[in-house]
């Protein structure tokens, strides 16, 4: 009889490595068909080799949100070089919404996860400074943001469930057929349109009217001096 050839090792694993293969699946999957059994057969592995590493989808959940937002940071270089606060808020939040895009429920992924690392508080630490060197308080500024991520958050929500990817619309929310199932009330039926399309503009709407609104209220309580320069992005409020 010849030698018996010799046992292939098992792939060693890390939590990163597993939690982007679970983003690299979201796209195929959405947030439900995700599992860690479904990860292992994607990676050759035993379900069971992952649970070492988590001990839950939740905490699956959280670490693959932590890769999101280290994807963040790479990016921050096109928000780094605005000229003031505003400039700056606008822009980071556009690139947190891009990124929540680039994955099928990515902000479903995202929203009350809590980052596995302490890697976005540099991040946090230069928007903050940005802001109090500006005239605000510390305290609003964590305020304005947790408001403004807030949005963000929401609203891709609402447009992930409409539009999964750009060249998909999920059933139900095409807008001539709502108009026409809205007949009987004519207001309600004309905004249909206005309520399922055109994501972008209406992003950008509400992004103006919330910055109006932090000017008004929370940082116009608190600032003495407004403006300031601009920072590397901080990509979200979580401790």
């Amino acid at each position: 009889m010849g030698k018996p050839g010799k046992r292939t090792a098992a792939p060693r694993l890390d939590r990163t490595q597993v939690a982007e293969t679970g983003l690299r699946l979201l796209n195929e999957t959405g947030l439900e068909g995700l599992s860690l059994r479904r990860i292992a057969k994607e990676l050759n592995v035993k379900a069971p080799a992952l649970y070492w590493h988590f001990a839950s989808k939740q905490a699956l959940l959280d670490e693959m949100a932590t890769v999101m937002t280290r994807e963040l940071g790479d990016l921050a270089d096109s928000v780094s070089g605005k000229a003031c606060w505003d400039e700056w808020f606008a822009e980071s939040l556009r690139l947190l919404r891009r990124t929540l895009l680039r994955y099928r429920d990515g902000a479903k992924v995202f929203s009350g996860t809590r980052l596995t690392t302490t890697e976005h508080a540099a991040g946090q630490e230069r928007y903050l400074r940005m802001m109090t060197e500006a005239g605000f308080t510390v305290n609003a500024a964590a305020r304005a943001f947790v408001t403004a991520f807030s949005y963000t958050i929401g609203f891709v929500i609402e447009e992930q469930a409409v539009q999964p990817f750009p060249d998909e619309r999920a059933p139900g929310y095409d807008p001539a057929e709502r108009a026409a199932r809205m007949a009987a009330y004519p207001l309600a039926a004309q905004v249909s349109a206005d309520l399922f399309t055109d994501y972008e503009a209406r992003f950008e709407e509400g992004l103006r009217a919330l910055l109006a609104g932090l000017r008004a209220t929370v940082l116009a309580e608190n600032a003495t001096t407004p403006g300031g320069e601009g920072a590397a992005v901080s990509p979200g409020p979580r401790a």
